[in-house]
């Protein structure tokens, strides 16, 4: 379609290209051929006159066409399906237990009891007392006493002494020879002595006087006293427990299933049409103008 439009569009080109004017001896042959008539012949000049005309051309112009196209598509259903699924179930069960329950008994309870109880005291109270006591004393009293005093005196000795010997062999003696002697000579010396004499002196004495007083003892003393004891009883209880049992439950078990069907997919296609284009062209064509007399003396100058 589109090379037979550029075909008639290049005709149409060489068409108008081809066109040139006319010449003089053209326009003279023809207007021996004037449609006036044969007998009288018209007066008047073949001008060149530019029209406007109308030239139409086929094209093809592309457009978007809708289609609906069938497909198969495969989609999920859901359905249900039932299962037997295995359960564990809680049942109640009758059980016996013992159990202990509180009892509160009133029973007497032995309490021991301090208790102030009025007593006799033997105390003892310090008593100062005047007492002469004996007291020795030293003192010192004269007398003589007889000392003996050491004292050297000279003494003879009787009788011929053997002395030694020299280195010769000659023999020593001593006579009348004379000593030291020591003797002790007595002597009265005044001395004062220390003796003990008794004395009495006035002293004071403690005593403690013995007297009763009154106190306050503490006894302890044994009441009865009522108390609140709590015991244990045991019993039987009836009591319930849970036991699991297995069972089977039907359950509905969601489920998606595939199925075709058939969906129309809309589809954009693009398809030549035919259009036509119009313009206005300018050709020139020639034009018979006739001229009378009463029109002569106008001049022409070839276009209107």
């Amino acid at each position: 379609m589109r090379s037979l439009a550029l075909t008639l569009l290049l005709a149409v080109a060489i068409a108008a290209a081809v066109a040139v004017p006319v010449k003089e001896n053209a326009e003279v042959s023809r207007g021996k051929r004037s449609p006036f008539g044969w007998h009288s012949e018209p007066k008047g000049v073949w001008e060149k006159k530019i029209v406007w005309r109308k030239d139409c051309k086929k094209f093809y112009k592309s457009q978007k066409k809708l289609e609906w196209k069938i497909e198969h598509v495969k989609e999920k259903i859901p359905a249900w399906k039932t299962e037997q699924v295995q359960q564990w179930r809680e049942e109640q069960v009758p059980v016996w237990k013992i159990v202990k329950k509180p009892v509160t008994k009133h029973i007497q309870v032995p309490v021991t009891k301090e208790i102030q109880v009025p007593d006799w005291k033997k105390v003892y109270k310090p008593v100062w007392r005047e007492i002469q006591v004996p007291v020795t004393k030293t003192v010192k009293v004269p007398e003589v006493k007889l000392n003996h005093v050491p004292e050297w005196v000279k003494e003879g000795v009787p009788g011929e002494k053997y002395l030694g010997k020299d280195e010769h062999g000659w023999e020593y003696t001593s006579h009348d020879l004379w000593r030291k002697k020591l003797v002790w000579r007595p002597v009265w010396k005044k001395v004062w002595r220390e003796e003990q004499k008794q004395e009495w002196v006035t002293e004071k004495k403690l005593e403690w006087k013995e007297e009763l007083k009154q106190i306050w003892r503490t006894e302890k003393k044994q009441e009865w006293v009522t108390e609140t004891k709590q015991e244990w009883v045991e019993e039987k209880v009836q009591a319930w427990k849970t036991v699991k049992k297995e069972v089977w439950v039907p359950v509905k078990k969601e489920v998606w299933l595939e199925k075709t069907k058939e969906v129309k997919v809309p589809v954009w296609h693009s398809v030549e049409i035919p259009a036509w284009k119009c313009s206005w062209l300018p050709v020139t064509e020639k034009v018979w103008v006739e001229h009378h007399d009463h029109h002569d003396h106008h001049e022409h100058h070839g276009w209107d």
